[in-house]
């Protein structure tokens, strides 16, 4: 297949004072290309495995040509309609506008969504024979982010798993629940989500994310005390699993925030019957390229350490967790061994990180 991992995502940019500083006494910004989806695709791309971005952009647009330079430079593949602006108050990329927080001064991130062009993405822009029965993709990521951003989006993501079903594609299913993007529409998106959970080989969320989206009793929200609720998580992947018994693999990721600079990372994996967990971890400076296939190394190899770790930004952190368990299906193939009921890449993770 010529595609380790498609997404279709809506594109934006992030700015970010430099040194930490806060959105609004800072004078120096960087600015990134970016979505909460091509940061999954990103790893898997950076080691060299084929990536395609499926999106949307404003025709004519520099913010749309630093976006395609960005991904070209990331190594992924895009396709995606070109929408006119349409005028000063027509579409746009999205703009994520992030202070890191520093100390007791906590992380703050400002979405300024109007005319998001992404809102627009149709899977009638999108050839899906070619994509998935032509060109062939071997693990379709959907986010429930993209999923709820319109009514157009969730059709898509839909039209998407179907497809990818239809031809063979393994299906990855973010929930990311978000209140704001549910509001009045709860119905029409339980009905979307469930569906595409019922489709999906792997499905990735926390606490809130299951319960939420999928209607099923979990622990209490918050991210305070973590370590001891770890069982409770394991019962409430236990339910999903009832409820959806055709998926391969649940991960759930787990943070706590002790401040800015410092927080709490772990993860939960279960398939094949067994659950393999990576307690909170001691990690300094860790990038986020590197840190989702680092818990996963050690959910496999079976390390539990509930310690912490200081860290340079906060955002995308759970992605990272969501690429490595990408680049985990792919390089060591592990859905075949899923299938027979086995979870044999710890060795093999190991050697080659």
């Amino acid at each position: 297949k010529r595609y380790a991992i498609a997404v279709p995502t809506s594109m934006g940019v992030r700015i970010t004072p430099a040194n930490r500083q806060p959105v609004h006494l800072s004078h120096e910004y960087y600015l990134q290309a970016t979505s909460a989806e091509t940061n999954v695709a990103s790893v898997p791309a950076a080691l060299g495995m084929p990536a395609l971005v499926l999106t949307t952009f404003v025709e004519g647009s520099p913010i749309a040509q630093f976006i395609k330079n960005d991904l070209r430079s990331r190594g992924m593949d895009y396709r995606g309609k070109e929408v006119p602006q349409g005028g000063p108050w027509g579409y746009r990329h999205q703009f994520n506008i992030a202070d890191s927080g520093y100390g007791l001064r906590g992380p703050r991130v400002h979405n300024d969504r109007a005319g998001e062009v992404g809102r627009t993405l149709n899977v009638e822009d999108f050839d899906l024979e070619q994509i998935f029965g032509q060109d062939g993709v071997e693990i379709l990521h959907l986010s429930g982010l993209i999923a709820a951003l319109s009514h157009e989006t969730g059709i898509f993501c839909l039209e998407l798993a179907r497809a990818a079903k239809k031809y063979g594609t393994r299906i990855s299913f973010d929930l990311n629940y978000r209140a704001s993007f549910w509001k009045g529409r709860e119905e029409e998106l339980s009905a979307i989500f469930k569906e595409i959970a019922g489709l999906a080989d792997i499905l990735i969320g926390n606490e809130e994310d299951f319960q939420l989206s999928l209607g099923i009793q979990g622990p209490e929200a918050g991210g305070k005390g973590l370590a001891s609720k770890i069982e409770g998580f394991k019962e409430m992947i236990l339910r999903v699993k009832e409820e959806y018994p055709q998926v391969k693999l649940f991960a759930t990721t787990l943070r706590e925030v002790k401040n800015a600079n410092e927080h709490l990372w772990g993860a939960i994996l279960y398939e094949g019957g067994q659950f393999h967990v990576a307690g909170q971890l001691c990690i300094f400076c860790l990038l986020s390229l590197q840190f989702g296939t680092f818990v996963l190394q050690l959910c496999l190899l079976g390390k539990d350490r509930l310690e912490s770790f200081d860290v340079v930004g906060t955002i995308a952190g759970g992605y990272s967790d969501e690429s490595g368990v990408k680049f985990l299906c792919q390089r060591f193939q592990l859905m075949v061994d899923l299938c027979d009921g086995k979870f044999s890449a710890s060795a093999g993770m190991y050697h080659h990180l």
